[in-house]
């Protein structure tokens, strides 16, 4: 019966899965089930610790003692190294079936607990430290409009120092700045389980106002019900000053390309208008409405010219392949008429380098253009002048000249007439010779009176003025030339009285050698200096200069230095004469490759004192 009760409870012994063994108060084991040998395989009749941790001695955490003399139950965490298994042990003191005390161990695994417990603390740990250091601002809350928690980036958004006091704020009257956005937020979590990116403004704690951006979802009980909400919140201050810091670059991009007086234009690879500015609609004629998506820009080039701006900012001869600077080019107005241009040109590309679109800026060339035409034809005309002045002054030199012999013969012609008598047939060869030679007298005074027309009327003359005026006609030649302009014009000088078309030709002369003498560019200094008397105005440019020994010549008619038809030798002559004829004086200071400076002297407009 008693071998039978054992047998039994061997059986269920072994039948258990926890490791079990029963050992006597010398350490010996006495009995091992099935699972323990499994673990640490068979050590019936060894000592306890040689079978357990393969050791010569009694384990550190032996507490036989304490179970055999006080016949205590103990429960303890163990953790075997030898086979890196973690047990929960409970030993107790029995009784055998021969009556001797032996102690009853029993070995229940969890190691597999531990390990899940140690992947559960650190992934909590994650969580928590994912949690305190997202840089958006976590939370959770429940129904009733509570925070139960929150983060530090959520506390630092809404300026909270105190976890505390922030969950103790009331969600919908304290955070929302219009608090009906709550109850929208709550009807869509409790409709959809979720809210992603749902724009709402917040309170801070001091009152500033901020933008956010709530994501978040629903928390359930075990019955399915919503009790609370968490996710997370995403401050778009910064995002939106950069969404209004890049509107206002844009507005002012735009309004830079609207208030340009030239045409700006854009369009796509396939030549559909993208952009058109109002100086477009002024040159054009074209309303930006009427133009972008709706018209093609060859059709603002004459036939084929269009293609051929595209050729050439591709190609490397006008310049860095993609950009084409100063072409000048025709253009059709919505009219009809054919506008006169510049056209500056660029493709633009994405950031992978491929061609998306072109721009492109004109500039209407047709006012000066035509100052240019006007310009070239006063040229003409002052070219012309110069030559009639000349030949007037030379027909008065040889009218003057012929003068002093021809009333010499007159005189003789006279007197021989008192020594012929009247009825003499030589008296009527004298007389018709008389007749003769008073004709040519005539005509002699009628080329004097030519050459000296009447004066033409002076009146009071702002020579600031009137530089400035001149100035306006030569600046894009200047530029052509890369000739730089230095303007020192005192302020406010004095009148003078003049003749204003002569003084006009006096300095579009100065003006026109000084660019003659710089035929590689340099700098021309036109500069004012004024007091009660007088006013000097300065030209002095960069050139050639002019030989010493020729500066007393350069005055004299049809001396020139210049060996063309241009220069026929008058400009200077006739100037002089000009200045002279005003009372005035020219004056000129030259060294050859330095430049030359000439000197104009006016005297100062006085009003006659009634």
């Amino acid at each position: 019966m008693e071998e039978s009760s054992s047998n039994s409870l061997t059986a269920i012994l072994n039948a258990m899965e926890d490791g079990i063994y029963i050992s006597s108060q010398d350490y010996t084991v006495e009995f091992m089930n099935t699972a323990l040998i499994k673990k640490v395989g068979e050590g019936i009749g060894k000592k306890c610790y040689e079978v357990i941790n393969h050791q010569d001695e009694v384990c550190s955490w032996c507490r036989a003692e304490d179970i055999f003399k006080r016949g205590q139950t103990l429960h303890w965490e163990l953790h075997i190294p030898r086979i890196n298994k973690t047990y929960n042990l409970t030993e107790m003191p029995v009784r055998n079936f021969d009556g001797r005390l032996v102690k009853l161990s029993i070995l229940n695994d969890i190691t597999g607990r531990k390990e899940q417990e140690k992947k559960l603390k650190a992934s909590e740990a994650d969580f928590k430290r994912l949690f305190e250091h997202v840089g958006c601002g976590v939370f959770i809350s429940s129904k009733g409009g509570k925070f139960l928690n929150a983060n530090h980036a959520l506390l630092d958004m809404l300026g909270y120092d105190s976890k505390e006091d922030f969950l103790q704020i009331d969600i919908t009257k304290d955070l929302y700045v219009r608090p009906e956005n709550r109850i929208t937020f709550q009807n869509l979590i409790e409709r959809d389980g979720r809210v992603v990116d749902y724009e709402v403004e917040f309170k801070r704690k001091d009152g500033s106002i901020i933008p956010v951006l709530l994501t978040g979802h629903a928390l359930y009980d075990p019955e399915g019900n919503i009790i609370g909400y968490e996710g997370i919140n995403v401050d778009r201050s910064q995002r939106k000053q950069i969404e209004k810091e890049l509107r206002e670059a844009h507005h002012f991009l735009h309004n830079i390309i609207q208030s340009s007086p030239n045409a700006v234009m854009a369009a796509d690879l396939k030549g559909n208008i993208i952009l058109w500015n109002r100086g477009a609609e002024n040159i054009l004629g074209y309303r930006s409405e009427d133009v972008i998506g709706k018209m093609n820009i060859t059709e603002v080039y004459p036939p084929g010219i269009a293609r051929q701006v595209m050729k050439m900012l591709r190609s490397s001869a006008y310049g860095e392949p993609g950009d084409l600077r100063s072409f000048p080019i025709h253009y059709i107005r919505k009219d009809g008429e054919i506008v006169e241009g510049n056209i500056s040109a660029a493709i633009i590309y994405d950031e992978e380098g491929k061609e998306m679109a072109t721009v492109g800026i004109i500039v209407d060339l047709r006012e000066r253009l035509e100052m240019e035409r006007t310009l070239y034809r006063t040229q003409e005309q002052l070219l012309q002048s110069e030559k009639l002045a000349a030949m007037g002054r030379l027909t008065s030199q040889i009218a003057h000249e012929l003068n002093n012999p021809l009333y010499g013969i007159m005189n003789t012609l006279e007197l021989m007439k008192t020594e012929i008598p009247p009825d003499n047939r030589r008296r009527k060869l004298l007389d018709m010779s008389l007749s003769e030679t008073m004709r040519l007298a005539e005509m002699l005074r009628k080329m004097l009176s030519f050459s000296k027309p009447d004066q033409e009327e002076r009146s009071p003359v702002s020579i600031n003025t009137l530089i400035e005026e001149i100035l306006l006609l030569y600046e894009k030649q200047l530029f052509e030339n890369t000739i730089k302009l230095s303007k020192l014009l005192v302020k406010d000088p004095a009148l003078i009285c003049a003749s204003k078309n002569q003084l006009r030709q006096v300095f579009l002369n100065m003006i026109s050698n000084a660019m003659d003498a710089m035929p590689e560019g340099g700098t021309l200094t036109i500069k004012t200096e004024a007091n009660r008397e007088q006013i000097k105005v300065l030209f002095s440019d960069t050139g050639i200069g002019i030989k010493k020994e020729n500066l007393n010549k350069i005055f004299d008619a049809f001396y020139t230095t210049k060996g063309s038809v241009k220069g026929v030798g008058l400009g200077l002559s006739v100037c002089y004469g000009f200045i002279k004829d005003h009372g005035g004086d020219i004056k000129v200071e030259s060294e050859l490759g330095s430049g030359t400076t000439f000197t104009i002297l006016l005297p100062a407009y006085k009003e006659k004192i009634p």
